[in-house]
């Protein structure tokens, strides 16, 4: 019974849908020459951050390193 009436959901769609939508598509999505920018500047932060928080963690850790070298050597 769901499987008819998801067919029957995805029938309906395909009758109501409006080709000169699908062909008039960059005209509703609003492509311009500094979308690929906007793509770049989102994407910018997602790919270095693993690299900003490698080199805190690494900065983080060998300071305490050093710090419980100088701290074994004192006593």
């Amino acid at each position: 019974m769901k499987r008819i009436i998801l067919s029957m959901l995805g029938g309906g769609t395909l009758l109501f849908s409006c080709t000169a939508s699908a062909l008039d598509s960059y005209r509703y999505l609003h492509v311009t020459i500094e979308t690929p920018w906007m793509i770049f500047l989102v994407l910018l932060p997602i790919v270095l951050s693993p690299f900003i928080i490698m080199a805190i963690l690494y900065w983080r850790f060998a300071m305490r390193k050093s710090r419980e070298e100088d701290g074994g050597e004192s006593q």
